[in-house]
């Protein structure tokens, strides 16, 4: 049964989400801080809650850098006239790097109608742009694999290395993982290549689907797919591997002849550590997919049905 009435069921659903919530009193008190929030803005909910949203902690600026005057930022706006709004605009990061987000601030009414807080979500807008320009640079420059339409390993290995000099610099974290089709070769060598290609198709379009709009995932080689996953701890990297052999799992390919054919894969993951090469964080994640694949090595080679 759904523990409709306890709050922290409702919390913890808040903090599945990847949006940023946080709810504000009357007053502006800050009561509320997501894991969302915490990934998009760097700032942990005890840094956060107790503060007031005016303080110098959780402005807002536009494109130019100007900072919203007093009493205009879109959160106040909406306690002073109680109307919802979209708007975007950017937040700076704990870090000091400028994040663009769109903004959704809605107020929170008492039993009586009257204005008792507002509530604000907020999405990191930089995973669009950033998609677009990947897709622009892969078309300029040959990085996309034709028969995914995924990024090609050369544009992977880029952007591992962009992600590991962040990390060098900012310390943010991040995680690998690496993918690879079950029985590909079994299923090549009794359907056909045809259907294999339809395979890997079909493993890219779940792999991508399952994983954040700013993630990253690109076919290494072969049957072999990469991901680059950012913000991760271990645990939520190995919960993230889970998610997309779960996806995976899902779905089936059509042979043609009216069979249909399961598709599994085996995940291992590894998550950047102080020093890392990114031939050394690949090799990590690749050992970890290995021992996955050989606890499956008594299933059967290519299942159809």
């Amino acid at each position: 049964m759904i523990p409709t009435t306890d709050p922290d069921f409702y919390r913890s659903l808040l903090d599945q989400m990847s949006d940023g919530v946080f709810f504000v009193d009357r007053n502006q008190k800050v009561l509320y801080w997501s894991l969302g929030a915490q990934r998009l803005t760097g700032y942990a909910a005890e840094e956060v809650v107790g503060r007031k949203c005016d303080d110098e902690l959780l402005r807002h600026t536009d494109y130019l850098g100007n900072r919203a005057v007093p009493g205009a930022a879109p959160i106040m706006e909406c306690l002073q006239d109680g109307h919802a709004r979209e708007v975007k605009v950017y937040l700076q990061h704990k870090l000091g790097r400028r994040v663009p987000v769109s903004a959704r601030v809605q107020p929170i009414c008492d039993s009586e109608g009257g204005i008792s807080g507002a509530i604000e979500i907020f999405r990191d807008d930089s995973a669009k742009s950033d998609s677009q320009r990947r897709i622009d640079a892969m078309r300029r420059m040959a990085f996309l694999d034709h028969l995914t339409q995924l990024p090609n390993r050369r544009f992977m290995e880029m952007a591992l290395l962009t992600a590991l000099n962040e990390y060098q610099m900012h310390l943010d974290p991040f995680g690998v993982l690496m993918m690879d089709i079950d029985h590909f070769k079994g299923i090549n060598d009794t359907f056909g290549h045809r259907t294999g290609d339809k395979v890997l198709q079909e493993a890219a379009r779940m792999l991508a689907a399952s994983l954040r709009p700013d993630d990253l995932v690109g076919r290494w080689g072969g049957d072999e797919f990469i991901a680059i996953i950012r913000g991760m701890s271990p645990d939520a990297l190995h919960d993230m591997a889970i998610r997309c052999a779960t996806f995976a799992a899902h779905s089936s390919i059509s042979t043609g002849d009216g069979r249909r054919i399961t598709l599994t894969v085996s995940v291992g993951g590894a998550t950047v550590q102080p020093g890392d090469t990114a031939e050394e964080l690949v090799h990590r994640a690749d050992q970890q997919m290995y021992l996955e694949k050989m606890q499956k090595h008594s299933e059967p080679e290519a299942k159809a049905s």
